[in-house]
């Protein structure tokens, strides 16, 4: 059963402070007694999501909107269980894939056949599934005889390919995109384009990341607009998109009747 219910879900963490992450200042505080100022550790608390209260049942695709900082990826690691919340709480049922940048889960001295199984397992695919699948995988990369050589042999688009290639195999209930994850060069996009319709048709939920708004458009039917954290809007992904231009129009205003 896919499944996902969010109850007054919060997260806050620390965040040191300049001074206290000066490697200077440390030095200089411990030869001088302490008494440089803003030497002394701090650190303050940031509120990356709060009071979140939603579900996610079957069917959904869910497209995340939201300026840089909004929340939207601390949003989607907590539904992967990457992070954990600090306040309230979060039901997941369901086996979840979560589709983040090329380097998770992957080791530059190991060859790419080595990463397959690697990244496979931060995935949480079983060995079988990956034995099963390593031809296939090897195979939609197209790098050949590159998959015998260490990454650190590898062009990024090569390493984009590898990881897309792996977290694309994956069978899922909960699907989690963010748009950091590429697919290398332009030759292999429309490939790629088409494998990951596949795997969204597949999944029974979808929580989808990304500041191009067709590929939301395409993907969503449903949107939450996302602001400091805090969770504005969510019903239909073009009533999100509406809702989410009325704000920053709001905010253009408002910074120009401020100059």
């Amino acid at each position: 059963m896919a499944y996902v219910e969010a109850k007054d879900l919060g997260v806050r963490y620390p965040v040191l402070t300049a001074s206290a992450r000066s490697l200077k200042n440390q030095i200089l505080s411990r030869t001088t007694g302490g008494r440089i100022a803003g030497s002394k550790a701090r650190a303050v608390e940031v509120q990356a999501l709060s009071q979140l209260n939603f579900v996610f049942e079957p069917g959904d695709r869910v497209a995340l909107i939201g300026h840089n900082g909004s929340g939207k990826s601390t949003l989607l690691r907590i539904l992967a269980g990457i992070y954990h919340p600090t306040e309230g709480y979060l039901d997941r049922r369901g086996r979840v894939a979560a589709l983040f940048d090329a380097s998770f889960g992957m080791d530059m001295d190991s060859s790419g056949f080595e990463n397959i199984v690697l990244r496979g397992k931060y995935l949480g695919i079983s060995n079988a599934e990956i034995d099963r699948q390593v031809d296939d995988i090897a195979a939609f990369s197209e790098l050949g005889d590159f998959l015998k050589m260490p990454l650190r042999t590898y062009s990024a688009g090569m390493i984009a390919r590898l990881a897309f290639s792996i977290s694309t195999s994956v069978e899922a209930d909960i699907l989690l995109i963010d748009e950091g994850l590429g697919a290398g060069d332009a030759a292999f996009m429309a490939k790629a384009n088409g494998r990951m319709q596949q795997l969204i048709e597949r999944s029974r939920i979808v929580a989808f990341a990304s500041h191009d708004r067709n590929t939301t458009l395409e993907f969503c039917t449903r949107g939450l607009v996302l602001q400091s954290g805090r969770l504005l809007y969510d019903g239909p992904v073009r009533g999100a998109y509406e809702f989410y231009d009325d704000i920053i129009g709001a905010k253009i205003s408002w910074d120009s009747m401020a100059l």
